[in-house]
């Protein structure tokens, strides 16, 4: 569970899924919507961090039940993994099939509670913040969308979905 879990760090895999798309998907002209999808992926570990400073919550501390794996940081709310994970898979999805990747971003925030670094209100709201920056998305002036731009594309050259 914990090697799972560290999968999901800092959004990685779902980083990662983004450049493999855009390097392999056999539909060139679908390379700007999976560099959208990682900008959003991006931004969203970005505002969760932002979110994090402003709330300060400490991770939970149970007397005789220690946590089963190491954090980045101690703060807890929201669950970055959440955050990243439920982004990645509103915004992938239409590129790859949305259950697998909601299978995998459920598995995410389950594992976090599991090992304990969570409370359970923070996958929700970690569940919650991601799934409303990649619904918020599209709506974006290009110019805040594209200010998130990552080295893989021309900023301003991507179509929007």
């Amino acid at each position: 569970m914990a090697a799972y879990s560290r999968l999901g760090e800092h959004g990685a895999c779902w980083l990662l899924l983004g450049a493999a798309g855009a390097t392999l998907d056999s539909e060139p002209d679908r390379r700007p919507r999976w560099l959208r999808a990682m900008r959003v992926v991006a931004a969203s570990y970005g505002l969760n961090f932002l979110v994090k400073l402003a709330v300060c919550r400490r991770r939970p501390d149970l007397e005789g039940l220690p946590p089963l794996t190491a954090t980045v940081s101690r703060l807890s709310f929201p669950s970055a993994h959440c955050t990243t994970s439920f982004a990645g898979a509103r915004a992938f999805s239409g590129l790859a099939p949305s259950r697998p990747l909601y299978a995998a971003a459920v598995a995410f925030a389950l594992s976090r509670a599991y090992l304990g670094v969570h409370y359970p209100s923070d996958v929700l709201g970690g569940a919650l913040l991601g799934t409303a920056i990649a619904e918020a998305w599209p709506a974006l002036p290009p110019q805040i969308a594209d200010a998130w731009s990552l080295p893989l594309g021309r900023a301003g050259t991507e179509t929007r979905r």
